[in-house]
């Protein structure tokens, strides 16, 4: 037996090979490029505006230019390319006529069928050998026919004959399929025979060396140390480290913006001479006197200070034109204002390590600053200023003319809270807003996404009290109630109620559904309502001046307000469960949305009073504040307190319908239970009680709080 080696003569295998292997390689960048090429912001909801500033047409080729840089050129070309050779190996593969093995068969070579007698194979090739004899027949130059073709249609027939006759070589025939036995076999090499023929052989080499001993090695190290060199929050690792030693405990808003310049991806846009080109313009414009603070940047004198003590270079640079974008200063310079919005979305980058740096002190000032700076950087605000800058048209002195002599600025919901004719005589005039831009103004205010905090409670699920180192649930349950809403309508007691799902409800133990009780059937039973599965997300944040799309996230979290401490870690929400505004994009729906957070109860029992934090990360002045307390009760207690409400239950009083009957029966009524309490225990009960009067669910185990808004 032997093995032969043969390459691809008719061309018909190659054409698969290529296509298969380019297949391969092909469909996943394809999928990589579809994902990357579809921008998710398309299909979120927008704040319906009309509004552009001087620098609109700057800040939307940023945007387009980002969009484009993420989609890599290299990434399209080798799309189009893979998608254009497997087109023509198709085509390769249409054209070219595959050659078929036939199967070698002596009834077929005789002209026989397989059920023959040995007399009619006797005879049949007694026929074929007359009239094929080589010493008979001449070759048919009609049909291209040699002698040797000849010789060999009669060595087909003598073989066919002696595998019907003889028995060896019949066995050969029916153990191997050949009457000579076992054969050998061919591997076929799907590359054409001209590859590597005729001293093209060192090419192949060559190719294969370069693909899987250069370039694989190459991409995989080129993945890897990338990984290696960025954070979780991808920003560069040497960024990080820069921000690490910039925190500070105390740190504000302005602190939080310069450690912000230090990052090192300022380098690549600051390269060179660029670090210095109209440094000196950019600090003597933001150093200039201002209309609404002391300096037109918007910084302070520590804030000044920390700039002047840099050395020139990409973060002095890249911090004078945060400043610059924060306070909104004009440069006149098409060069400086293009880079003056490059700067904001990287600054709103490295903040979001920043602001994971920050998070694992657990210190609060911190963590809030760092929220904070976010909504300065997408609003494109300096700190301390008057949150109605969010509005579009509006200016340091509409600013003026709204505040009047208050040293502290009207919040957009205070403004929107007063009159129409009392905000239009405050606001439209001379030198101030004209009516149409009154008009858009109010239209955008109407619809920021405050959600309006309605009530927020401790539970465990599927138990009555809260027990030392328990799963608690923060419910939070509240509403998008834009500022100038008007009829809004009441709170629904049902809608701030957190019902546990049914045993048998595997679905929704199990999450993969969401329900919401609408009411109660004639047994009392309560009825549910499927609710959509597809969550919802709050539109687009209205930032004009930000060179990106940003979807507005929410963030919950409790600190203990006595050592300023983060107790619980925020949880982030960007989607929910209820659409927050109708068809229209403007109306609001008053949907009650419901925010969950899990975490671990102390392991003492007592009362825990938290403060409650809900910070929007990209609006100014729509926060939420306001104290949260957690019971957590010792379980010999909670035990007690369950087995004295069983009692209660279970035992009727003796004016009610089941006394009676006991009594028209001839029993005496029952006398009820006698109640023990402790003298240890009834501060408790009382507080208890009042805990379960103001709480509308009984399955919590917190009291109300009242809202307070930033």
């Amino acid at each position: 037996m032997s093995t032969d080696y043969a390459y691809d003569e008719e061309g018909y295998l190659w054409p698969f090979f290529v296509f298969t292997l380019t297949l391969i390689i092909t469909l996943p960048l394809t999928y990589i490029l579809v994902k990357r090429s579809r921008d998710p912001a398309a299909s979120f909801p927008r704040i319906r505006t009309s509004f552009k500033h001087k620098h609109t047409d700057v800040v939307d080729s940023l945007r387009k230019k980002e969009k484009r840089k993420d989609r890599k050129l290299w990434l399209i070309i080798a799309v189009a390319v893979g998608w254009v050779v497997m087109g023509y190996m198709l085509v390769l593969i249409q054209n070219t006529e595959t050659p078929t093995q036939k199967l070698w068969n002596p009834y077929d070579i005789l002209g026989i069928s397989e059920s023959a007698t040995e007399k009619q194979i006797k005879s049949a090739y007694r026929k074929l050998s007359l009239k094929f004899h080589p010493d008979k027949i001449k070759p048919d130059a009609s049909k291209n026919e040699t002698m040797d073709d000849l010789n060999a249609r009669y060595v087909e027939i003598t073989k066919a004959h002696q595998a019907l006759t003889d028995e060896e070589v019949r066995n050969n025939y029916i153990q191997y399929g050949n009457p000579d036995g076992k054969q050998g076999y061919s591997i076929n090499i799907a590359l054409p025979k001209a590859i590597v023929s005729d001293g093209n052989g060192k090419y192949v080499v060559l190719l294969y060396s370069a693909l899987f001993g250069i370039l694989l090695p190459y991409l995989v190290g080129s993945w890897w140390y990338g990984t290696l060199r960025r954070s979780k929050e991808g920003v560069l690792m040497e960024s990080a480290n820069r921000l690490f030693r910039e925190y500070k405990d105390n740190i504000d808003e302005g602190g939080v913006i310069g450690a912000l310049s230090t990052g090192q991806e300022y380098d690549e846009l600051f390269r060179g001479d660029k670090a210095d080109s109209g440094l000196s313009k950019v600090e003597s414009r933001i150093l200039a006197e201002g209309e609404l603070s002391p300096l037109a940047g918007g910084l302070s004198v520590k804030d000044k200070e920390k700039l002047e003590d840099l050395e020139s270079g990409p973060q002095r640079k890249a911090l004078a034109l945060l400043w610059a974008y924060l306070g909104r200063v004009e440069l006149d310079d098409p060069i400086l204002e293009k880079a003056k919005f490059a700067v904001a979305p990287i600054a709103e980058a490295l903040n979001k390590s920043f602001t994971a740096i920050s998070l694992a002190y657990m210190n609060t000032a911190p963590l809030l600053s760092s929220y904070y700076a976010s909504q300065l950087l997408i609003q494109a605000l300096p700190p301390k200023s008057s949150p109605l800058l969010q509005l579009p048209h509006f200016t340091p002195a509409t600013v003026k003319a709204v505040d009047g002599d208050s040293k502290v600025h009207t919040n957009v919901q205070d403004f929107m809270d007063r009159p129409d004719a009392k905000r239009r005589s405050l606001v439209v005039g001379k030198g101030l807003l004209t009516d149409e831009q009154y008009r858009e103004a109010v239209s955008v205010a109407k619809q920021l996404p405050f959600f309006r905090v309605a009530k927020a409670y401790f539970k465990v699920t599927g138990e009555k009290f809260i027990l030392p180192s328990s799963l608690v649930t923060l419910v939070v349950k509240g509403r998008f109630v834009p500022p100038g809403s008007e009829n809004v309508p009441e709170i629904e007691p049902l809608d701030l109620e957190d019902i546990d799902p049914a045993e048998d409800d595997l679905d929704a133990i199990l999450g993969r559904k969401a329900k919401k009780q609408i009411g109660k059937d004639e047994k009392g039973r309560p009825i549910y309502e499927e609710t959509p599965d597809e969550p919802i997300s709050a539109p687009l944040a209205a930032s004009p001046y930000f060179a990106r799309d940003h979807s507005p996230r929410w963030h919950v979290f409790l600190t203990d307000s006595k050592q300023g401490r983060v107790a619980v870690p925020p949880f982030t929400f960007a989607q929910f469960d209820k659409p927050i505004f109708e068809a229209d994009g403007k109306t609001p729906t008053f949907a009650m949305q419901t925010l969950k957070a899990q975490f671990q109860a102390p392991p003492q029992a007592g009362h825990y009073t938290f403060v409650m934090h809900v910070v929007c990360d990209s609006y100014v002045g729509l926060d939420t504040k306001m104290e949260v307390t957690l019971i957590v009760e010792e379980a010999s207690k909670a035990a007690e307190m369950e087995q004295v409400v069983e009692d209660e239950i279970s035992e009727p009083e003796e004016d009610s319908l089941a006394g009676i009957m006991h009594a028209a029966k001839g029993g005496a009524p029952p006398k009820p239970k006698k109640k023990v309490v402790k003298e240890s225990d009834e501060e408790d009960s009382d507080e208890e009680s009042g805990t379960d009067e103001e709480s509308d669910d009984t399955s919590d185990t917190n009291t109300d709080t009242e809202e307070e808004d930033n």
